[in-house]
């Protein structure tokens, strides 16, 4: 039987990747340092999906076992694993490279040569390409030639929307919506790619990475941002209103245009794509907190992410951007005094104005046209009484 190990059994690990790779019938080990998440995966060996959309359905994932990552046997399992994913977030990436060179040291010492493919799927671009160069920082240069010899490192774009469980009276329950996609970089893998439904092979991952990126997360992010301003509390209320509906597609059109024009996307299949987006940010059934979406303003703010990035695109291409400078005007006016982002941006702002935390987070010029554009904004939408 096939086999996987998960890094991260939260909650977009168990209802997205681990589920897909269950339903394919590989046998899976979620890895985490959660005791409760484990020992409730020992003892069950199953735990029930929540599928929310026209319908609304609940799946079984079944066959299933888990470790606390940090207990040395996971070495072993690493040693004979057939694949490895996870779903950790980007900064999690780093902790675990260590334990991945150790896995793989001893895969080498066994002389196990058979082909591991390892996809990190995560809201990070080229995000397997990164934790390689972390787990190459650990692994002996003895086993260079092996590792780039049987180990692929597969790139990967995910997207689905996995809000907080509705079921709070089971640990492992996890509400997911209805549509999915992971597209995976063909060229990467060691070996044939697994069959596994629910996973798609491209030869041209940037163009999917930044089609999400451009698409989904700048129309969240620009969702949840003017929602806060008027008050809403999720993104469900804040979509519902009309006027916040229309700036938000606006700005995903223009960013959409940037995606026509670098990588040939039909444009009424793109308008089509955006629409599915809105309706899924419609979802009554997903009850998505505009905090979850709105935090970490800084990471969201910065030159690769969702909103300057698209920014910038228009920009190479004579584009509008009018509702993305909008959007990125009503990021700086985002207030959480939970996240510590939120409370560290308006802290900067208080201290050392607009222009130079503008330059300081997304490389933008303090002086340039579009910094004044973006200041003219925040000034427009910046609550009453605020410096």
């Amino acid at each position: 039987m096939t086999t996987a190990i998960h890094f991260g059994a939260g909650n977009i690990g168990r209802g997205f990747i681990g589920k897909l790779l269950a339903d394919a019938g590989i046998h899976v080990t979620f890895a985490d340092v959660n005791p409760q998440l484990v020992d409730e995966l020992q003892r069950r060996h199953s735990y029930p999906v929540h599928i929310v959309g026209q319908e609304v359905r609940t799946d079984t994932v079944t066959g299933v076992d888990a470790i606390d990552s940090r207990r040395p046997e996971l070495l072993e399992l690493i040693a004979g694993t057939d694949l490895i994913t996870t779903a950790v977030g980007p900064t999690v990436l780093t902790l675990i490279a260590s334990t991945l060179a150790q896995g793989l040291q001893r895969r080498f010492e066994r002389g196990n040569t058979a082909p591991l493919n390892i996809i990190a799927c995560e809201n990070q671009v080229r995000g397997s390409t990164f934790l390689k160069g972390e787990v190459l920082k650990h692994l002996d240069a003895r086993y260079l030639a092996e590792l780039e010899q049987s180990v692929g490192f597969v790139d990967s774009a995910v997207d689905r929307i996995v809000p907080p469980s509705a079921d709070q009276g089971d640990p492992l329950a996890v509400t997911v919506e209805t549509f999915s996609e992971w597209i995976v970089d063909r060229t990467q893998f060691k070996g044939p790619p697994p069959a596994i439904a629910g996973m798609e092979l491209t030869d041209n991952l940037m163009a999917f990475v930044e089609r999400k990126l451009f698409t989904l997360n700048t129309g969240h992010i620009i969702t949840a941002y003017l929602g806060a301003l008027a008050g809403y509390r999720t993104i469900g209320q804040a979509i519902a209103d009309p006027a916040i509906r229309a700036q938000v597609k606006a700005a995903m059109q223009e960013s959409g245009a940037v995606l026509i024009r670098r990588y040939g996307f039909d444009q009424a299949q793109h308008q089509a794509y955006i629409e599915k987006i809105l309706g899924r940010f419609a979802n009554p059934h997903l009850v998505d907190e505009i905090d979850r979406v709105g935090r970490q303003p800084i990471r969201k703010l910065g030159p690769e992410d969702r909103l300057i990035k698209p920014l910038l695109g228009t920009l190479e291409y004579g584009i509008d951007n009018a509702n993305l400078i909008k959007g990125i005007a009503a990021a700086f006016c985002y207030r959480n005094e939970d996240d510590p982002q939120a409370v560290e941006l308006q802290q900067r702002l208080a201290a050392e104005g607009l222009g130079a935390t503008l330059a300081h987070y997304t490389g933008l010029r303090a002086d340039g046209d579009v910094a004044g554009r973006i200041a003219q904004q925040y000034l427009a939408l910046k609550p009453r009484g605020d410096h």
